[in-house]
């Protein structure tokens, strides 16, 4: 992986330990956190920390040594707060992996990251599609295409592909401003979705970072 800061390649082995055949790593959860901070219905930590190992709500963290749990959810938190602290500044940094062979930046786990989100939680991007704002629907727009080219479940030329291909990492920053502007716009004041069972303040947190709730998502 490129040369990241320490924190970054900590949090990245962490992930690579979560007891799953096929772990989130460091990029894709890049993509899935900022698309969680821009996504226009505010979502609870408890709803979306579990998907990141493939959990479902409630479900801890699966690793083999319990001092990780908190650290992995400490972790992912604070990222999560950076991307909304760079979006609020407009200068996102996405973090993306690079083929250390040729230089090439390789954005398509970093946007099917960003696309589960959107495939998880869809009537509020649904809303944006169909809103009044030109540029949050156009990008919206963008961001499905290249998921499609990422998957490659695209019916584009290769041509229209290599170009994609080329110009993605430097759009990316921009089409997410856009969508930032609605989810900022709306003040998060919209309910959140899938609002979570009710938690005692002193039971576990359901995010499964250790913690009793109130000292925690409470």
């Amino acid at each position: 992986m490129p040369s990241f800061p320490s924190r970054f390649r900590r949090l990245d082995g962490i992930l690579a330990d979560l007891q799953v055949d096929d772990p989130m790593l460091l990029t894709e959860l890049d993509g899935y956190l900022t698309s969680i901070a821009v996504c226009p219905e505010p979502i609870m930590p408890g709803a979306w920390l579990p998907p990141i190992w493939g959990g479902g709500y409630g479900e801890s963290a699966p690793f083999d040594e319990p001092a990780d749990v908190p650290l992995f959810a400490d972790m992912v938190a604070a990222r999560h707060a950076e991307i909304l602290r760079d979006l609020g500044r407009g200068r996102l940094q996405p973090i993306f992996d690079v083929d250390e062979r040729n230089g090439e930046v390789l954005w398509e786990a970093w946007v099917a990251g960003f696309d589960m989100v959107m495939g998880l939680w869809p009537d509020g991007w649904a809303a944006v599609a169909a809103g009044g704002d030109t540029d949050a629907a156009t990008a919206l727009s963008a961001m499905h295409t290249l998921a499609e080219v990422a998957s490659d479940e695209t019916a584009l030329t290769s041509d229209e592909i290599n170009r994609i291909c080329d110009e993605a990492p430097g759009l990316i920053p921009g089409y997410v401003a856009h969508l930032y502007a609605v989810r900022a716009g709306r003040g998060g004041a919209a309910s959140p979705a899938d609002p979570p069972a009710k938690v005692g303040r002193n039971d576990p947190c359901p995010c499964g970072s250790g913690k009793k709730h109130k000292r925690c998502c409470g």
